[in-house]
């Protein structure tokens, strides 16, 4: 089973990646849908439970915040993909201005200072790089720079 972690600021283009690549076959476990993070603990739980593959699509920009989906998902047995979306703070500050409730300004500089690059050794099985493209999105192999 697949559990698929994304990484990136606000309007990097996670979920409309997860729409194009992901949305016939994998939950999507957001933050920004379910409200609370009871709730989200709660999905979580019940995809490991029924072994249906996943997509957490937040922001996760910190090596704590994604352990705890990393961990859960080894523990349940799952491979661990990571997509690492590549975007500086001033194309997402652009693109945000162009969404119907675009976020404050300060959320996606606030994420941007706290991103970190993830690595294969925080349990990943494989990562990902993605970038949007004028033809789309780009999914291209791991080489451990930004």
């Amino acid at each position: 089973m697949e559990a698929v972690v994304f990484i990136g600021l606000q309007a990097s283009g996670k979920s409309s990646f997860y729409k194009e690549r992901f949305f016939s076959t994998h939950v999507r476990i957001s933050l920004d849908l379910l409200r609370t993070r009871n709730r989200e603990r709660r999905l979580l739980t019940a995809c490991l439970e029924t072994q249906q593959p996943f997509v957490i699509d937040n922001t996760n920009p910190t090596r704590e915040e994604r352990a705890k989906y990393i961990d859960a998902a080894k523990a349940a047995k799952y491979s661990v993909v990571g997509y690492y979306f590549r975007s500086s703070a001033n194309e997402c500050l652009a693109r945000n201005q162009m969404r119907t409730e675009p976020v404050p300004d300060v959320g996606i500089l606030s994420t941007a200072k706290k991103l970190e690059l993830p690595t294969l050794e925080e349990g990943f099985d494989a990562l990902k790089y993605v970038r949007l493209a004028e033809a789309g999105f780009v999914v291209e192999e791991w080489n451990n720079e930004v």
